[in-house]
């Protein structure tokens, strides 16, 4: 396309522009806006190529300018954006009409739908040129939107700085493009100033506002802001529906299902999107019977489940092991065409029967699906590793990109190291980890965090620690994965030292941020996987008084009654030769599982309480014959014929072995054939112990 000749640009006055009320700050995108064509040419892009706009002398011969507006903003608002560029282009080439500040809100909509960053670039030239991006503060705003959109955040500030006078929307599309730069102490900064020059904020304003709260890197003060938020929408009497479903989503992400619940109860009128982000906030907060009962109750009231209702109940099947109701799901979703195409819930129905052990039902739903997008692909790879499957794992993932030609990401190589790590057959681990470099993953936190663990497996606890120091930032999986790779590569020093490192780091973090108040600062508190991975090594130096000091970090943080945290505990106390407290941690304990009763018949076995480990075995078999707890295992066995052996109860022990397997349903294995003959060896019966059979 030959070059137009430009017009030349309007004589107007000067404008002053507003003084910048947005804080600066550095970023790596910001470019300057489009710069007045040189001469009186306009460049042509390959991506889409724009004439100038035109002397405004339309020709008389063609259709009037109401007309082509009309047109042009019938296409926009039908997201024909092809048409609507061909027909911007046509209005001012053949028509010789240029555009206006009601053309240009709508073809700049276009490049917007279309993420055409040179396409907005070329009509913000023509703004320029014909003196709308000043003059019309609709023109400006909507330009506002389509750099946010595209990605240029850059140019966002830089226009939003020249705008002479800015309206609510202005403000609003400031604070939405904050929002999704993950800009949320500079959104909340940018709303003082919106108010510091009297605007009054609008609904849009509060839903930018209650998303930057509940991404706040410091919860406490999210929560007190959002409170914030919720009170001003409250007085305003603000009660729109999407207004409301924000706030929810904003208590839910900080944590407070109950206050979302609250908010949830007191709508009058509820759309489909806050049964969905109500059913989401339970899900994440792990209230899953709530969640599947709001489902319930959702269908009572006549409201139909989407494709996003169904991806979010579906994870409380998985966690509830609720294979029945997963299925009812799968069900509803087959009846209902648009839902079982959808790769969202494609990915969840893989997910659920994977995470309930029907490995079997989670492929046929994956290769029923003809749309394979990325998400589907990592949750058939995760399920397959999850539940050790880890050749056909890694056979997926080899199909997925030497076949399918689809690149992994963050989520496809965290799910796949586990399995590199345990498999035999793939022999050059390390290979993995030049594929993840390959791919520009290796500072990702997720991808660094596998990696450790992979290395850690294979025993290079020395790699391990080298990932774990480069790290720019760690979160508490992070360290808890460290903590683990160090007990299992029995360095049980460096996992305390670890424990201590990771706590005065927070304390350190916390002092840094009231001094200067930096938004990057980040707190690790150990939670109950951390206590329950560094008990041991309390339990192998015989570090008593350190066991305890955990034992009272647990009791001030309510971790104590957490089973495997309790566990730990009865554990470390019983090999740290306190076995009185071990006994008097097990009867604290609300909830026992099968590791529980295991470890307390160990323990007294260990210190020679023969008599009183095997009744600790006849309870254990007596509240599971009633319904109330668990019933032995093999490793239960295995600790009572030991504790049978260190007090010299043969008979007991051989009754016990003669009738595992008919009375408990346990087949004896190698490992219990060694300890009955340790049991009969230690009483000088060795002949007996060649005729057990």
């Amino acid at each position: 396309m030959s070059s137009i000749p430009a017009p030349p640009v309007p004589t107007t006055h000067p404008v002053s522009a507003s003084p910048s009320v947005v804080p600066p700050r550095h970023h790596p995108s910001h470019v300057s806006p489009p710069p007045p064509v040189p001469g009186n040419t306009f460049p042509i892009t390959t991506s889409s190529a724009l004439p100038p706009p035109p002397p405004p002398h339309p020709s008389l011969s063609t259709p009037p300018r109401s007309s082509w507006i009309e047109s042009l903003r019938s296409q926009a608002r039908s997201n024909l954006f092809r048409d609507a560029v061909s027909t911007y282009a046509d209005m001012m080439a053949l028509a010789g009409i240029p555009p206006d500040q009601f053309a240009f809100p709508a073809i700049l909509k276009v490049a917007t739908g279309l993420r055409d960053l040179n396409l907005g670039r070329q009509i913000h030239a023509h703004a320029v040129k014909l003196g709308y991006e000043q003059s019309s503060v609709t023109v400006a705003n909507t330009l506002l939107t389509m750099y946010d959109k595209c990605g240029d955040i850059g140019n966002v500030f830089k226009l939003f700085d020249r705008i002479p006078e800015r309206d609510q929307v202005s403000w609003n599309s400031m604070l939405a493009a904050l929002c999704r730069d993950e800009e949320w102490v500079l959104a909340l900064d940018c709303f003082r100033s919106m108010v510091a020059e009297n605007l009054e904020p609008s609904s849009f304003t509060l839903v930018s506002l209650a998303l930057a709260c509940s991404n706040l890197p410091r919860g406490d003060d999210g929560l007190k802001l959002g409170k914030q938020v919720h009170a001003y929408s409250l007085r305003k009497g603000d009660r729109k529906t999407f207004t409301n479903n924000s706030l929810m989503a904003m208590y839910s992400k900080l944590g407070r299902a109950g206050d979302s619940r609250a908010l949830f109860e007191s709508l009058e009128d509820r759309d489909l999107i806050s049964w969905n982000t109500i059913i989401s906030s339970f899900t994440q907060n792990e209230c899953f019977l709530e969640a599947l009962m709001l489902l319930v109750r959702m269908v009572h009231d006549g409201i139909s489940p989407d494709g996003v209702t169904i991806a979010s109940v579906l994870p409380t099947c998985a966690q509830l092991k609720m294979l029945n109701a997963g299925r009812e799901i799968h069900a509803y979703a087959l009846r209902n065409e648009a839902l079982i195409g959808n790769s969202f819930v494609g990915s969840a129905l893989v997910d659920m029967y994977c995470n309930c052990g029907r490995i079997e039902s989670g492929r046929r739903v994956f290769d029923s699906l003809s749309d394979r997008q990325i998400g589907l692909w990592n949750a058939m790879i995760a399920g397959y590793a999850q539940n050790e499957q880890d050749h056909e794992a890694l056979s997926l993932f080899l199909e997925m990109e030497a076949i399918w030609g689809l690149s992994s990401n963050a989520t496809t190589i965290a799910s796949i190291l586990p399995a590199c790590a345990r498999c035999e057959a793939f022999s050059v681990k390390e290979s993995i980890h030049g594929h993840v470099i390959k791919k520009g993953l290796q500072s990702d936190m997720y991808v660094q965090n596998a990696l450790m663990d992979m290395y850690a497996r294979m025993g290079k606890i020395g790699i391990s620690r080298i990932i774990f120091d480069s790290m720019e930032v760690r979160d508490l999986v992070s360290w808890n994965t460290m903590i683990t790779a160090s007990v299992i590569s029995e360095c049980h020093e460096s996992a305390l030292a670890l424990l201590m490192e990771m706590q005065s780091r927070g304390k350190d973090a916390r002092k840094e941020e009231d001094m200067y108040n930096d938004k990057k600062v980040h707190f690790w508190k150990p939670n109950s996987v951390t206590l329950m991975t560094v008990l041991p090594s309390c339990a192998s130096l015989a570090a008593i008084l350190k066991g305890k000091e955990i034992h009272g970090y647990a009791i001030r943080n309510s971790l104590a009654l957490d089973v495997a945290v309790g566990s730990a505990l009865v554990d470390m106390y019983a090999k740290c030769g306190c076995l009185y407290l071990s006994r008097r941690m097990f009867d604290q304990m609300p909830v026992r599982n099968i590791i529980t009763w295991n470890v307390i018949i160990m323990a007294h076995g260990m210190h020679g309480k023969g008599k009183e480990a095997l009744q600790l075995f006849n309870n254990m078999v007596e509240d599971g014959a009633n319904g109330e707890g668990v019933m032995p295992n093999e490793v239960t066995f295995i600790a009572i014929f030991a504790a049978c052996s260190h007090s010299g109860m043969v008979e007991e022990g051989m009754q016990l072995f003669y009738s595992m397997k008919n009375e408990y349903g346990v087949e004896p294995l190698p490992d219990h054939y060694a300890c009955v003959v340790d049991l009969l060896g230690r009483a000088g019966q060795v002949a007996r112990s060649l005729s057990v059979d």
